[in-house]
Formats: C-alpha cells, sequence, structure tokens
C-alpha cells in the first residue's frame, strides 16, 4: 500500500476526481489549497493586507492504495496533461508506507 498525492488547479477537480475512478481509486480524500508558482507570491499573501488573495486556488487529493491503481493513475495523468493547454499540469507523487492498521 502507498500514499498517492495530486495536485491541481481547481478548475480541473471533476477530471481529476474521474482520473482516480478510471483507475480504480474510489476511496480518496480532497483539500482546498493556495498554489503558488514562486517564492514572491507568499510574500506578497503575508502583506499589510491580507485579505487579498495571491495564490491559485487549488485542490489537493489523496489516497492510500495498491501499486496498480497508482500505475494507472498516472498514465491517465500523462495523458490528460497532453490534451490540456496550461501551465499548471495536474502533479502527482508517490510516499511508501511503512505500517499502517
Amino acid at each position: 500500500m502507498k500514499l498517492v498525492i495530486v495536485t491541481s488547479v481547481e478548475a480541473f477537480q471533476k477530471d481529476v476526481l474521474k482520473l482516480f475512478k478510471n483507475a480504480n481509486i474510489h476511496n480518496l480524500s480532497s483539500s482546498d489549497i493556495d498554489g503558488y508558482k514562486n517564492g514572491s507570491s507568499v510574500l506578497m499573501a503575508s502583506s499589510w493586507f491580507p485579505g487579498q488573495k495571491f495564490g491559485d486556488e487549488s485542490r489537493l487529493f489523496f489516497s492510500f492504495t495498491e501499486d496498480e491503481n497508482i500505475d494507472a493513475l498516472f498514465n491517465l495523468i500523462k495523458e490528460f496533461n497532453a490534451t490540456v493547454e496550461t501551465n499548471n499540469a495536474v502533479r502527482a507523487v508517490v510516499v511508501p508506507i511503512e505500517k499502517f492498521i
């Protein structure tokens, strides 16, 4: 079992959920996050006017799943990224799990 973490801009939320489903990953969690392209945006976010938002609305998805599902998900993400014209590709990482209950 491994932990797969996927990030995307908010606009791709429905697409990413379909990718998880098509990879046979039905149990997952997600959270709203702010994405930043460089360090200067983080500095702007801590400005005198905290009501201003400088990050991009993004989503973080994660799931504990098996290797074969992760391989399928990565292939689907590669295909998806090849079809969209954006600087905000869907990103994914895998983290091995040493113990779980």
